[in-house]
Order: structure tokens, then sequence, then C-alpha cells
């Protein structure tokens, strides 16, 4: 069984920066994509970042590029997300999820198998 555990939110003044990790168990030798997404009240769930677990190659939303680093740690079965530059509308819960079968696709949450709970980052204006 696949379990992920988001940690690393927290209150920030915009312009600051956080870094959330999400630590993987079970079946970690099988995930093949690890992904974050955030949620804010009334809205979908939208996809930020991306990474290939074996390969590293990353993906990102237009509205994080340069200013969010999504990373992992194979030995460590743990995903990050580095962010930078926080403005008040990135407030959200984000949560990690992971695909085990090969797949193309990296954006929709239909192609995620496993999610976390997820972890509130809220940015102060």
């Amino acid at each position: 069984q696949v379990q992920l555990v988001e940690s690393g939110g927290g209150l920030v003044q915009a312009g600051g920066s956080l870094r959330l990790s999400c630590a993987a168990s079970g079946r970690t030798s099988s995930y093949y994509r690890m992904a974050w997404f955030l949620r804010q009240p009334g809205k979908e769930r939208e996809f930020v970042a991306a990474i290939s677990w074996s390969t590293g190659t990353t993906y990102y939303a237009d509205s994080v590029k340069g200013r969010f680093t999504i990373s992992r740690d194979n030995a460590q079965n743990t995903m990050y997300l580095q962010m930078n530059s926080l403005k008040p509308e990135d407030t959200a819960v984000y949560s990690c999820a992971a695909r085990i079968a090969p797949t193309a696709q990296s954006v929709g949450t239909t192609v995620y198998n496993y999610w976390g709970q997820g972890t509130q980052v809220t940015v102060s204006s």
C-alpha cells in the first residue's frame, strides 16, 4: 500500500519561501511519476509541478515557473517543493500525488493513483 505524507506548510509573508516535503512509503521502487497539486476553497484541484521518479524530468504549471522547484531524493523516498517569491494567491492546501504505471501525462488529477492528505500554505500580504 502506498502512503504519502506531506509536511512543511505554514504561514509566510508575501515574498517569502517555504519547502514542502512528501514522504512516500510502500512500493517506492514502482513510482513512475509524482506531483504536487493545490486546492483553493471552492475551486478544483490544480496542477503545480511533477517529476519523473527515475529520470528526474520536471514539469511545471506556468503560474509557478521560475518560483517553485520540484525535486526528489530517491534514497529517502521523499519529494520536495521549494517555493520562493510566494504570493498571496499561492495560498492553498498542497497535496502530493503518485502514479505507478508509465504515462506520458503529468498534469491531470486522473493521472495519479495515490494522494496525500495535504498541507496548508498561507501567504499573507
